[in-house]
């Protein structure tokens, strides 16, 4: 099978609470996240895991200081693929962990793009919850958007896994690497969901928190390499493996 090398490129940072991540877990410590795509070498397409934010979201001496504090390059999107050699319409797949803005606002950029995302999970974008604040309808309109119905491979070495969290269609990515399977855990994340000798901990915002717990536990058990979607010790890796 097809073996592949993953780079994390950083493409912005956001502040909320740890609770968002972690249900019943640490409310009112104030974090940062990365904002990451992921870009997937090693086969005939080019292929990114989520698009990522448009713009920056915090002032730019945040953005600096955290630079400097995790030992990362936070970037624009074209400056970011300009570090694997791509630009935009370089993109030949996108494969969406979920359709939140935060994951997909350069997907319009990508012309050439086959865009993969979960059929429930497209339908919640395009006729959102009241209560669903972060999902965008117009935003992969004029898009080539293609839709999947649970575990699916896209392409040699490259399946996504149904994983009902955070959203109606959230979904893990699995990566083979020479160092067995890779997973980008597809709802928003970070290390403390996954504790070495403790019960897995499900996202603080959450559809329903058992099928959470289950899709946390899935993917914990599932992975040789375990990448939290906003995580920022996959953030300071060049590749993976």
């Amino acid at each position: 099978m097809r073996e592949y090398i993953i780079h994390p490129l950083i493409v912005g940072a956001n502040e909320l609470d740890q609770g968002f991540m972690t249900y019943l877990r640490w409310y009112g410590q104030r974090i940062h996240i990365p904002i990451m795509v992921f870009y997937i070498e090693g086969g005939d397409k080019n292929i990114l895991i989520d698009t990522g934010l448009e713009t920056f979201v915090l002032p730019p001496e945040v953005t600096a200081e955290l630079s400097k504090k995790h030992g990362i390059e936070i970037l624009e999107f074209e400056q970011a693929l300009a570090k694997v050699g791509l630009k935009p319409q370089d993109v030949d797949v996108i494969i969406h962990t979920h359709l939140h803005n935060d994951h997909c606002e350069n997907d319009k950029k990508c012309k050439n793009a086959k865009i993969y995302v979960q059929k429930a999970e497209y339908e919640a974008l395009k006729n959102p919850h009241p209560i669903e604040r972060r999902f965008f309808p117009d935003i992969l309109d004029g898009c080539d958007v293609v839709t999947v119905e649970g575990d699916q491979e896209i392409v040699e070495g490259i399946h996504v896994l149904l994983t009902p969290s955070h959203t109606p269609g959230t979904q893990s990515v699995v990566i083979n690497t020479a160092k067995g399977k890779a997973i980008i855990a597809g709802w928003c994340c970070n290390e403390k969901n996954f504790p070495e000798k403790a019960p897995p901990i499900p996202p603080g915002v959450h559809l329903s928190v058992i099928d959470s717990y289950e899709s946390v536990l899935k993917v914990k058990e599932m992975a040789d390499i375990l990448l939290p979607l906003h995580g920022w010790s996959v953030a300071q890796m060049k590749t993976i493996p």
